[in-house]
């Protein structure tokens, strides 16, 4: 036999030796008496060596190696319960319409918020029927005129008008109307849109009828020109027979002023002269616009228009912030108010409420709680929102929230897992997530004291 093998036997030997000597069986006495015999006294100590030696091996040996297990044992990763709070939407916004007279509203470049019949007719009451319009015809007698004549842009003078005695006797034609008039001395020349700006600012009732007539020739050829530029624009629902407003057959719905309201805008010699609060000229002199509702929250135009009591007009544009970046683009019409200010007071009150609408909503506080870890052994921390944050919506857009996150590395405070997101219309809002509070690992006393929660060398965690 080899070393290794007399080696490896020895511990087998050993053990049947022990086995042996725990069966042998002493020698009976010789005459009852049991005989002193030295070999015998040797193997009894022997024996009993082996036996201490044994128990002591038992007794030490199995704590050490429980407690190198116990103590270097794998354990459960805490346990996380998370959820995503979710965020009430506002209250519906309620637009301030007018409850007498007819109203139209229309807005553009909030579609992302207001949705993309907005840019259409987004707000009406009073009925969509034709109602006089008054002075608002003179915005249709400029746009006619300038299809036929048109200039270069806003600043462009050209043509010149050289005014005759026919046109000078207007003057006194309307004064006894009781229409709004502006000087026109014969043989006083004036640029075709300083012509126009005096038809449009003060609305000079003289200056539609006399530039009407010098571009078209007669009163009845501007009036199938302005059928024909209608019927271009599809604008069936509105009839003009004159260019002043004076008559009240000249009559149009609020849907199609709308229209009229954006074509005018987009010209940009209407739109400026619309704009101009105050202008004086030689001849005319100084002028003030009848709109004075301009420059007050954001009104850039466009035109006044009445009879008198309750048949106030008002075809007006406005850039209206709100706060998301660009104006809210609004073109509206406000027909039959009561009175001048109070069809201006309905109108700066429907434009409040449609800046009302938009609002930051909280989604969020700094420290809010959405979760927890917590261990087997008693340690925990929290799981909160990072920042505080609010979202930009509008009336009572629904305010959705995703959660993402990853599981943690170190379970220390201030460790980031992910982020919180609210999405409302065409906007979000996000929040870090982070640990709050430390967890430590278990004590060794724990471990010691908790086998069951812990993991076999060959084995995952428990949990």
């Amino acid at each position: 036999m080899s070393r290794r093998e007399d080696a490896a036997s020895a511990p087998f030997d050993d053990v049947d030796a022990f086995a042996d000597l725990m069966r042998e069986q002493p020698d009976p006495p010789a005459d009852g008496e049991w005989v002193d015999d030295p070999r015998r006294r040797r193997a009894r100590r022997r024996r009993g060596l082996i036996i201490a030696l044994v128990l002591l091996l038992v007794l030490v040996g199995a704590p050490v190696a429980y407690a190198a297990w116990a103590l270097n044992a794998p354990v459960a990763a805490p346990v996380g319960t998370m959820s995503t709070p979710q965020v009430a939407a506002a209250a519906p916004v309620a637009l301030t319409l007018p409850a007498e007279g007819a109203t139209a509203i229309s807005v553009s470049g909030g579609e992302a918020y207001l949705g993309d019949t907005a840019a259409g007719i987004w707000a009406a009451n009073g009925g969509d029927d034709p109602r006089p319009i008054a002075s608002i015809t003179k915005l249709v007698t400029a746009m006619v005129i300038l299809d036929a004549i048109p200039l270069a842009g806003s600043d462009d003078p050209w043509p010149t008008i050289t005014f005759t005695k026919a046109d000078h006797d207007l003057y006194d034609e309307y004064y006894v109307q009781g229409a709004t008039i502006a000087p026109m001395p014969t043989g006083d020349t004036l640029s075709l849109h300083d012509a126009l700006a005096t038809m449009l600012i003060p609305s000079a009732s003289n200056y539609a009828d006399a530039v009407s007539r010098w571009v078209f020739g007669s009163q009845g050829a501007f009036v199938d020109a302005a059928r024909a530029w209608l019927d271009a624009q599809g604008l069936t629902g509105t009839t003009i027979v004159e260019p002043t407003g004076l008559s009240p057959d000249n009559t149009s719905r609020p849907s199609e002023l709308i229209t009229i309201g954006k074509l005018a805008a987009a010209n940009p010699v209407i739109s400026q002269i619309a704009a101009t609060g105050t202008l004086a000229l030689r001849g005319p002199g100084f002028m003030v616009n009848t709109n004075s509702l301009l420059g007050r929250d954001g009104v850039t135009g466009l035109k006044t228009g009445t009879f008198g009591l309750d048949s106030y007009n008002l075809l007006f544009t406005a850039a209206l912030d709100v706060g998301i970046g660009a104006p809210l683009q609004v073109t509206g019409v406000r027909m039959g108010g009561a009175t001048r200010d109070s069809t201006n007071a309905d109108v700066l009150a429907l434009l409040s409420s449609i800046r009302a609408g938009f609002h930051e909503v909280p989604v969020s506080t700094a420290g809010q709680e959405i979760g927890s870890f917590t261990t087997a052994w008693g340690a925990s921390a929290t799981l909160v929102l990072r920042d505080a944050a609010s979202v930009l919506t509008w009336s009572d857009t629904p305010i959705t929230a995703s959660l993402s996150t990853t599981a943690p590395v170190t379970y220390r405070d201030g460790e980031e897992i992910g982020s919180m997101t609210w999405t409302a219309g065409p906007n979000t809002a996000t929040s870090v997530v982070e640990v709050e509070g430390d967890i430590e690992p278990p004590t060794e006393w724990w471990r010691l004291t908790h086998p069951t929660e812990l993991g076999l060398p060959w084995g995952p965690p428990p949990g």
